[in-house]
């Protein structure tokens, strides 16, 4: 048998950890140490081994550590935040917020992208303001000549305007056969109230000289003057004769014999070739030829 143990008490006596919930002087006045060679009496816990001693009196090595009382501050602590660069990475926690330090994980992340979201905005506006410039500088390099450049001066007549067909006053026509150029009449529509009189007589002709842009089928319109009666001309086209007469008929009503009142106008189709053509107005066998001519044009069939 060991100090402390008389083999007298029951394994349930034998308690190694007696010593934490027994008081200093034990109960009914048995303090137990080791080598005690005392009786112990049933139900009473046996003497430690150890010395016992109070939480924290216990000695390590060379130096024994100070007894703390909890509650009392340790002379030889100091909070880190009272210390030279102590902790000052934590902020205080802001006001009304029950102490404490406030949630910035969900802001960080939306503030993060928000920013990335307005640097792709910026990139797509930088993008499209350069490629509209480049278009601009595409079209600008495509754009027709300057004022400064060399233009090639177009090979169409004045007078013959695209959608314009041409016109002329009879008396710039060439005249033979006796056809004169008279103004005794009023009432003849060309400048000046010049007409072409003497048409009269057999052979008498007056011919035009026209151009057209396209072959095709045209309304000739010839403007004429009647004593109030109807007259006729033969018409000739690139030198081939209609096998019609033109019809200048009295469609003024005028009186007979009244030459100022008999002016007004007729057509008839004729087919001219692209480019130049004669028209030739004349007094042939079986024509009456009592009439004046003021105007020849062209009108669209």
């Amino acid at each position: 048998m060991t100090a402390g143990n008389n083999g007298a008490d029951t394994p349930e006596n034998d308690d190694p950890f007696a010593y934490l919930y027994r008081s200093e002087g034990g109960e009914g006045g048995a303090q137990g140490s080791a080598g005690d060679g005392a009786a112990r009496q049933p139900g009473v816990p046996r003497t430690s081994y150890n010395q016992v001693r109070a939480v924290g009196q216990r000695q390590y090595g060379q130096q024994a550590p100070q007894q703390v009382t909890y509650g009392q501050q340790n002379a030889h602590y100091a909070a880190p935040e009272t210390l030279p660069g102590g902790d000052r990475t934590r902020s205080a926690p802001a006001a009304g917020n029950g102490g404490q330090e406030p949630r910035r994980g969900r802001n960080g992340l939306l503030i993060g992208a928000v920013a990335v979201v307005a640097v792709v905005c910026i990139g797509i506006g930088v993008a499209m303001l350069t490629n509209g410039k480049d278009s601009k500088g595409d079209e600008a390099g495509k754009q027709g000549p300057s004022a400064g450049d060399t233009v090639k001066p177009s090979d169409e007549p004045s007078k013959n305007k695209p959608g314009r067909l041409p016109k002329e006053n009879a008396v710039s026509l060439r005249l033979e056969g006796g056809a004169t150029t008279a103004k005794d009449v009023p009432g003849a529509r060309s400048p000046g109230g010049t007409y072409v009189a003497g048409m009269n007589a057999q052979g008498a002709a007056a011919t035009w000289s026209v151009d057209v842009d396209a072959p095709g089928k045209y309304k000739l319109w010839v403007g004429y003057g009647v004593p109030g009666k109807d007259a006729d001309l033969t018409l000739n086209v690139n030198g081939t004769a209609d096998n019609r007469s033109i019809r200048l008929k009295n469609f003024a009503h005028a009186p007979e014999g009244a030459w100022d009142k008999g002016w007004t106008r007729s057509w008839q189709f004729v087919q001219l070739n692209k480019g130049t053509n004669t028209v030739k107005l004349s007094c042939e066998s079986g024509n009456q030829c009592d009439v004046n001519l003021d105007r020849v044009w062209l009108a669209r069939s």
